[in-house]
């Protein structure tokens, strides 16, 4: 039975990934990366550092001050957030819901400072018992080390944590630490195979049911260890 949830941040409870994807057309394509607001935003799940290289890896612009990019990439995001950001519908009845199950815990493959930018932008960085960023790990998703941390952090094993993800990185890196997990992609992702590994996909957060995770918890939500 399932005791403790994590959810991801970007794309699952902030309407941020078009955000980002807005960021990033300005950015990188003042530096020749012919990324476009009509396109998918290949890089999602990734964490920004692996998005920059990732994009200079093919389009390399001089001088390179690839940290530099990292860094007005996440202050234009952040501004964004603020200025157009939304919770996404169903974000907080899922928080809620989850939290009546369990302790609960985020983990984003977006770097801690923004991270809590967004979190205290919307009101949500006291609903988390830990936060856990990509950043602090040796790989981003789809590598699952950052769900690992957080259900290390959590003192739950991972073989009892739900994960609420929206990308298919995000998925691969749930079902590689062994955790059970909800996926919310969007419409034109829902083909994507990696999906196929979740527990339940949803079309949205309002979806979630309570007498789901009813059946899926452990009475009471008491964290322990296998």
């Amino acid at each position: 039975m399932l005791r403790a949830t994590i959810f991801d941040l970007d794309g699952l409870l902030v309407d941020s990934e078009i955000l980002w994807h807005r960021a990033e057309v300005e950015i990188l394509g003042a530096r020749g990366v012919p990324v476009t607001e009509h396109e998918d935003r290949a890089t999602k799940g990734m964490f920004v550092g692996e998005v920059v290289r990732y994009w200079h890896a093919r389009y390399p612009w001089s001088p390179a001050a690839l940290d530099d990019v990292v860094a007005q990439l996440l202050t234009r995001v952040g501004d964004l957030v603020e200025q157009r950001g939304r919770l996404l519908p169903g974000a907080v009845r899922a928080l809620d819901l989850a939290s009546e199950h369990g302790p609960i815990a985020l983990a984003s493959s977006t770097p801690m400072a923004l991270i809590e930018r967004v979190l205290d932008h919307f009101a949500l960085r006291d609903r988390f018992a830990v936060i856990r960023s990509a950043e602090d790990e040796p790989f981003g998703k789809p590598h699952p080390g950052v769900f690992l941390s957080a259900a290390s952090d959590l003192h739950v094993a991972p073989s009892v944590c739900l994960v609420l993800e929206d990308s298919a990185a995000g998925v691969i890196a749930a079902k590689a630490a062994r955790m059970a997990v909800v996926a919310v992609p969007v419409a034109a992702e829902r083909h994507e195979a990696p999906f196929a590994l979740a527990d339940l996909r949803l079309n949205s957060l309002v979806e979630l049911s309570a007498s789901w995770l009813d059946q899926h918890f452990a009475p009471g939500g008491s964290p322990a260890r296998d």
